[in-house]
């Protein structure tokens, strides 16, 4: 049983090898084997004329998926392949080369005019860097003028607190004098009262003597 199971699994893989696609590369030495569908893949091996390949995957992009025998995978350009074996014709081997310059040429003019474009002062790439260097030129000042005024801000808040503690200082002082004059102005009345009780007293003991000495005076004429 597992012997029929091997023939027919077998015979599946002949079936679908026998099915696979062969093609030649139909164009001249310099047919590039790509690693992707594209004019700008990597270029995996140069395939000479005549050189045969297995078809693993759908066209795209004017391209097709092949194996090599060695194994090796990539893409080619379809137009370059044949079912059949090419014929080695020098002058149309020589004409296809032709071809395929103009053809590698034009790509390469088309890429130089987009990168000269892109980089030709007043185009919309230059634009759009100057609009986006002048955008952050904006902020940059924008960010001067803030971190200005956050300093003098700052100064003038420092300036607003000296002026407060030195009016406190005042304040005090003034408090202070203040407590000195009303302490002098409560004394001022007892150093009145002394004053005069010492006036008092000293009157006391001057005028009876004075008036002693007239009467005195008197008394002797």
């Amino acid at each position: 049983m597992k012997k029929i199971y091997l023939s027919f699994f077998i015979l599946l893989i002949t079936l679908g090898s026998a099915r696979a696609d062969i093609l030649y590369i139909a164009d001249d030495a310099n047919l590039a084997l790509r690693n992707a569908a594209s004019s700008y893949g990597q270029v995996i091996k140069v395939l000479p004329t005549g050189t045969s390949v297995t078809v693993v995957g759908e066209p795209r992009n004017g391209f097709i998926k092949v194996r090599l025998i060695d194994g090796t995978e990539g893409y080619v350009k379809t137009k370059y392949t044949k079912k059949e074996p090419p014929e080695h014709d020098a002058k149309d081997t020589a004409s296809k080369n032709i071809t395929l310059l103009q053809t590698e040429i034009g790509t390469l003019k088309e890429q130089l005019a987009k990168a000269t474009e892109a980089i030709t002062p007043g185009t919309s790439l230059e634009k759009s860097l100057a609009t986006e260097r002048d955008q952050l030129s904006r902020e940059l000042n924008e960010l001067k003028t803030t971190a200005a005024n956050v300093v003098q801000l700052k100064e003038d808040h420092d300036s607003l607190q000296e002026r407060v503690v030195n009016s406190e200082r005042n304040l005090e002082q003034l408090k202070l004098e203040n407590q000195e004059l009303q302490d002098a102005a409560d004394q001022n009345p007892m150093i009145y009262g002394g004053a005069l009780v010492i006036i008092g007293i000293f009157l006391g003991f001057i005028l009876p003597k004075i008036s002693w000495r007239r009467k005195s005076g008197w008394d002797s004429y």
